[in-house]
C-alpha cells in the first residue's frame, strides 16, 4: 500500500478544538490507567507545550473529556484522568454484557452470511497474537471483535448506548486480557461465540456472549482487589509524550 493510499481527506468541519479533543481522548483510552503506578494529573500548561497550542482549546477539550467521565476537574488541585472503583467495573461489566448478549440474539435473526464470514475471518487472523503473545495488538482486536458483534444487531441505539460504556471498558479490557490465560481462552471464547451466529442459534449466541463477559467479571471481582490512585501531587504520566509533534 502506497503512501497516498494511506492519507484520508481532512474534514471540512475540522477544528482546533475537536482535534485537540480527539489527541487527548485517544491518549487516555492508551493508557494503563489502572496500573498501580499509573500518574493521572494533567497539567494544561505542559499539554499546551507538547501540542505547541494555546491553553484555550486544551480547556475546552478537558471539559468534554470531564462530560465523557473520562477526567474530572478539581477546583484548584486540577484535571485527573478518572479510575472507576472495583465496583464501577463490575457494573459496567454486568452492562456490557447485557447489551451485548442481546445483540449476539439479534444478530442471528439480522446478520447476513457475509458479515459473519468477515467475523470469522477477522478473528482467525488475530487469534495468531494471543498465541504469540502480540497482546497489544490482539486485545485491540478483541475490543473491535466485540464492537463488531454490536454492529451486527442492526440496533442503532444498542450499539451507541455500548459505544458510551466503550470508553470506560476499553482500559479495563486491554489490562485485563494481559492477566492470566485470559488471551488463549480468549480465543475459544471467540470462536464458539461466532459458531453460534452461524448456527442462527439466538439462546446459544446470547449465551456464549453473556458467559465470556462474565468471565472477565469473576475475573476482575477475585484479582483487582485494589485499584490504587493517583495523588494529586504528582507529575503528568509519560504516557502523554505520544502526543508530542502529533499535532498536525
Amino acid at each position: 500500500m502506497s503512501f497516498s493510499d494511506l492519507l484520508k481527506p481532512v474534514s471540512i468541519n475540522f477544528t482546533l478544538k475537536d482535534h485537540t479533543y480527539s489527541l487527548l481522548k485517544e491518549a487516555i483510552l492508551k493508557m494503563d490507567i489502572y496500573s498501580p503506578t499509573a500518574q493521572l494529573r494533567l497539567d494544561e500548561r505542559n499539554l499546551a507545550s507538547q501540542l505547541r497550542i494555546s491553553r484555550t482549546p486544551i480547556r475546552e477539550a478537558l471539559a468534554r473529556l470531564a462530560q465523557d467521565g473520562l477526567v474530572e476537574i478539581q477546583p484548584r488541585k486540577g484535571v485527573f484522568i478518572c479510575q472507576k472503583t472495583r465496583s464501577e467495573i463490575l457494573e459496567m461489566i454486568v452492562t456490557w454484557a447485557a447489551l451485548e448478549s442481546m445483540a449476539a440474539r439479534l444478530a442471528t435473526s439480522v446478520a447476513s452470511d457475509s458479515s459473519l464470514k468477515a467475523l470469522r475471518k477477522f478473528a482467525m487472523k488475530h487469534s495468531t497474537s494471543a498465541t504469540k503473545a502480540e497482546l497489544s495488538e490482539y486485545s485491540d482486536a478483541n475490543i473491535k471483535f466485540h464492537q463488531w458483534i454490536l454492529e451486527l444487531s442492526g440496533c442503532e441505539l444498542l450499539r451507541t448506548t455500548a459505544d458510551g460504556l466503550f470508553m470506560h471498558m476499553y482500559s479495563v479490557r486491554r489490562r485485563a486480557m494481559g492477566e492470566s490465560d485470559r488471551a488463549s481462552r480468549s480465543v475459544q471464547d471467540h470462536m464458539q461465540i461466532i459458531e453460534a451466529l452461524e448456527a442462527r442459534d439466538p439462546e446459544l449466541a446470547s449465551k456464549r456472549v453473556l458467559e465470556h463477559t462474565m468471565r472477565l467479571h469473576a475475573h476482575v471481582d477475585k484479582t483487582w482487589t485494589r485499584l490504587e490512585s493517583l495523588s494529586s501531587g504528582e507529575d503528568d504520566s509519560d504516557h502523554f509524550n505520544l502526543l508530542e509533534n502529533s499535532f498536525i
